[in-house]
């Protein structure tokens, strides 16, 4: 699904933020990314999506490059930031429209799924309204839903999970959990280490640009807690 072969990026020419990544995330894997601030995490997810240039390596999606391709991996793929960013003079609905026509989801199966989507996040009496009104949360709501209505192949979210309230956040990894069943694969960045251990059937950790452990998450913890393995890697010099 996702192959990211020898990537690496520097914003200054000196130091890297990636360094020589190698990952392969499946389809149907939930695939936890852990690391301090300013380890690399969101730099990688930003370079997988096309939204920054890398200078080494090649990430490919379903086989074609982000590189070569960007078009046809953009089509596949779905990106959930840190912060809400949308076009806030237009309505929900409006923007989930946008979103629908970008990826030209059919109107059938866009009114299906926001209608779906807007019940479950408990946002639909609020889609006429623009999103200027929202709060952070709603506006974290909007761009899941955005993020889910074309259906995609592989979905990426960097801490998915902030600005949701419990019950937003328990409905959101219900949706993944449904969507790695029918072939989807999930990456995602999150300081919630226990989300990763009871999500994720892999993990990757990060530290200073370089992967330092990944694999099964069973496997990764054996007898520990995430928390304590990271915390070892972190006094690691």
């Amino acid at each position: 699904m996702l192959l990211i072969k020898n990537m690496s990026k520097s914003y200054d020419g000196v130091k890297k933020a990636c360094d020589t990544i190698n990952l392969e995330i499946e389809a149907g894997d939930i695939y936890g990314f852990v690391g301090h601030n300013g380890a690399g995490k969101t730099t990688l997810l930003k370079s997988i999506c096309g939204i920054i240039d890398f200078d080494e390596g090649d990430i490919t999606v379903l086989g074609k490059s982000i590189i070569k391709e960007p078009l046809e991996v953009k089509k596949q793929i779905a990106y959930i930031p840190d912060n809400p960013d949308v076009y806030e003079s237009l309505t929900g609905v409006q923007y989930l429209e946008f979103i629908a026509d970008v990826f030209q989801v059919n109107q059938d199966r866009r009114r299906e799924l926001i209608e779906k989507y807007a019940n479950m996040f408990e946002i639909s009496d609020v889609l006429q309204n623009p999103i200027s009104s929202y709060s952070h949360g709603m506006k974290q709501k909007i761009v899941v839903i955005s993020a889910l209505i074309h259906e995609p192949k592989l979905l990426l979210l960097d801490e998915p999970f902030v600005g949701l309230d419990p019950k937003a956040s328990f409905l959101l990894k219900e949706v993944f959990k449904d969507m790695v069943n029918h072939g989807t694969a999930i990456f995602f960045s999150t300081h919630v280490l226990e989300v990763v251990e009871k999500l994720c059937n892999k993990v990757a950790i990060i530290k200073q640009g370089k992967i330092v452990a990944q694999g099964l998450t069973e496997e990764i913890i054996s007898n520990q807690s995430l928390e304590s393995i990271f915390m070892e890697i972190a006094k690691e010099s």
